[in-house]
């Protein structure tokens, strides 16, 4: 190594040296370049202490603090200025938006008015379930409108029927006549094709039918009531002539008389009163539904016979009593605390409206719809009868298939209203002044005789003992009207039947699909009240049994007998107990069937 090179050095070691002492002192050295042109001496000192002082500054802080940490504390600090203006501008922003919508308004007129500075969670949720189905108008304090609607709802899906497949029996069935038989002249049933109910249960349709022009029923509910012109109850709420002459204007929205205008809900404090535990059942039926009644112990009970196993599980069976009927029930040890007879849950009805068991009865036959709100279907039998069909069938038979709401068999025999009058008159059904006071009120209000002009109508009068619905808002008028006409009038339904019929279709396109009464006789079996069979006498021994022989009774003994004494033991010994009387004639000797019920209009 020369003396030239560690000459150069000791000199660079000793710059270091003098640029370290100089930055303990608090001073920055400063390289020139030989050929860079320096300013004046007095401008470099000045400068010199400036630099001097920013630098020691920054020296100072770099000393004490780590240089990461100060790049974080700069970001920090810029970041939280950022925000402070963020804010400023947009208060300032939302005040103006603010003072510049007035009001809110909405189509349904459920909120309105609504000050946007006191909006709570509440507010929030119902804004938006407003603002999901309808539309919204914002008027701004220039006077200028903004409309906003949310995007059109799905069509709503009804059902619309089916056919079966082709080559199936029941599409080729023709229905036969019943078969000859010498000994049974009056009405029998007749061969019905029903599908198989697993068939049946998997063409239950997922949607409602169709309900035209009326799409949303309800019902007059009033505590203080005035009695209208005539006829009519508390029960039924004595509707006026002229309400009465409005509930046949069908609109898409309606309010009419439907029983149970007083109370909480049907059953509770209405009259024809209901235990909770019964409504609470009742409210469970969710699809099917059916029902009977039987009040004044005037039948007996009837269980239904050929019944699924998922009928048993999903269908709801309920059978309404009066206080008597469910007294005898119990005497008679068919009624325990389980409220069940066989299928059929009892339910028993207090402070029942009416004074006549028929007109009680009418009730749940007419307002199904009223006492099971959340059913689909109802199949409504008299408790006389017998249902032999599992209601899965009935209702696809005659309801599905033909792609109808409400169906109900035809008259075996009579189908004019004027004729239906006179023989409910020639057997005493009721009060014949009230009858013809009925049918003088439909004949002013334009009622003829049945003729073939009102084809395809077969009929005007039902065999109302099945009746067989769904509950659409359409239906469900139809049967509170004819409950109103069976409240101020007559209980006798079949004659008001085709008055509320065609003044509800000259309205609207809604059909009552009525089919033959044998076709009705196939699925139920007609009984006998039970006075009836309370007289009928013991059924006779079988062919070949010796009947006991009871002597006849001992009369003195005369030495000299006449003929008079000798005709009456002859008399006694043929008239043996073996002798069985007519259960025809018995029948009618003893029947209540066609007792007269007197009483007037509106009883």
């Amino acid at each position: 190594m020369t003396s030239g090179s560690l000459g150069q050095r000791s000199s660079s070691y000793g710059s270091l040296l003098q640029h370290q002492h100089q930055i303990q002192n608090g001073g920055v050295f400063l390289q020139q370049k030989p050929n860079q042109s320096t300013p004046p001496i007095a401008s470099r000192k000045g400068s010199k202490m400036f630099v001097n002082k920013e630098e020691s500054l920054l020296m100072w802080i770099f000393k004490f603090v780590h240089r990461k940490k100060v790049g974080m504390m700069f970001l920090c600090l810029v970041s939280i200025a950022a925000m402070l203006w963020v804010l400023y501008v947009g208060k300032g922003e939302v005040t103006q938006e603010v003072h510049n919508v007035q009001s809110l308004d909405f189509k349904n007129n459920s909120i309105t008015n609504l000050s946007p500075m006191s909006v709570d969670e509440d507010t929030v949720k119902a804004i938006n379930s407003s603002l999901a189905n309808h539309e919204m108008k914002i008027t701004l304090n220039d006077d200028k409108t903004m409309t906003t609607a949310p995007p059109p709802p799905p069509p709503p899906v009804y059902f619309t029927g089916y056919t079966l497949p082709h080559g199936h029996p029941c599409e080729t069935f023709t229905m036969l006549p019943p078969p000859a038989d010498k000994k049974r002249t009056g009405p029998r049933p007749c061969p019905v094709c029903y599908l198989p109910v697993e068939e049946a249960i998997a063409l239950m349709p997922k949607a409602p039918s169709f309900s035209p022009v009326l799409q949303n029923l309800t019902y007059i509910h009033e505590e203080n009531l005035t009695k209208s012109e005539f006829g009519g109850s508390e029960f039924g709420g004595y509707p006026s002539l002229k309400q009465r002459l409005e509930s046949y204007d069908i609109k898409e929205s309606m309010t009419v008389h439907c029983g149970f205008v007083r109370g909480d809900k049907p059953g509770l404090k209405t009259s024809f009163d209901i235990d909770d535990s019964d409504l609470f059942e009742m409210d469970q039926c969710r699809e099917v539904v059916v029902a009977s009644a039987i009040f004044g112990a005037y039948d007996l009970i009837q269980q239904p016979k050929n019944i699924s196993e998922t009928a048993k599980k999903n269908v709801c069976f309920f059978m309404f009593v009066d206080e008597e009927t469910a007294s005898f029930l119990r005497n008679s040890s068919d009624l325990d605390d389980t409220r069940r007879i066989g299928l059929w849950r009892i339910v028993v009805v207090h402070n029942l409206p009416y004074t006549d068991p028929r007109r009680n009865g009418k009730v749940p036959k007419l307002l199904l719809h009223r006492l099971f709100p959340n059913a689909r279907y109802s199949l409504w039998v008299d408790g006389k009868l017998e249902l032999a069909v599992d209601p899965y069938q009935i209702l696809e038979r005659f309801l599905w298939r033909k792609n109808a709401s409400f169906a109900i068999s035809r008259h075996y025999k009579r189908f004019d209203v004027f004729v239906e009058a006179e023989a409910n008159k020639a057997a005493s059904k009721y009060d014949n002044a009230s009858i013809d006071f009925q049918v003088n009120f439909y004949k002013t209000e334009g009622l003829t005789p049945y003729s073939e002009a009102k084809l395809p109508i077969r009929s005007d009068v039902p065999e109302g003992c099945v009746v067989i619905r769904e509950h659409i808002p359409i239906s469900n008028l139809f049967t509170c009207l004819w409950f109103n006409e069976v409240d101020r009038f007559t209980s006798r339904d079949q004659i008001s039947f085709s008055t509320v019929r065609d003044k509800i279709t000259s309205k609207t396109n809604w059909t009552i699909h009525m089919f033959w009464d044998c076709q009705r006789r196939n699925f139920v079996v007609q009984g006998y009240h039970r006075d009836i069979l309370e007289h009928w006498p013991p059924l006779p021994p079988p062919p070949g049994a010796l009947a006991a022989f009871v002597p006849p009774p001992s009369t003195p003994i005369d030495e000299t007998p006449n003929i008079t004494t000798l005709e009456t033991s002859l008399e006694h010994i043929v008239s043996n107990p073996t002798k069985i009387p007519s259960p025809r004639r018995q029948r009618r000797v003893g029947s209540r069937r066609h007792r007269k019920v007197v009483g007037s209009i509106g009883d």
